[in-house]
């Protein structure tokens, strides 16, 4: 059975391993980038074409394909007349929506 500085040793041995294969993974991504690039310039130079005939932003990455509203506000769904709170119906419930279906009224009687 190993002892505690055997195990230790053997810890920072795979600690550089791994620290060893990432620099290997990073240069050989690094090299790889390069080739790709060097690939799409020649084809770009050679039919003629430039980044804006793609459809591209130069600097700028392609589109992550997210939802074309994400991030966006949405309009609320629920108002309480007698603070002027307004919730959009997503998430959880605020405190005056919960108090206010405990005391007995309906979802419904705060719509807007």
């Amino acid at each position: 059975m190993s002892n505690y500085q055997e195990l230790l040793a053997q810890k920072a041995a795979l600690e550089k391993q791994a620290a060893d294969l990432e620099k290997q993974l990073h240069d050989a991504r690094r090299t790889e980038r390069a080739g790709v690039i060097a690939q799409i310039k020649s084809l770009l130079a050679e039919h003629g074409l430039t980044v804006a005939d793609l459809g591209l932003k130069p600097g700028k990455a392609a589109s992550s394909g997210g939802s074309a509203s994400a991030g966006r506000k949405v309009a609320p769904k629920y108002r309480n007349a007698q603070t002027g709170e307004t919730w959009t119906g997503r998430g959880l419930q605020p405190k005056w929506v919960q108090a206010a279906i405990a005391s007995g009224k309906k979802l419904e009687d705060f719509a807007i």
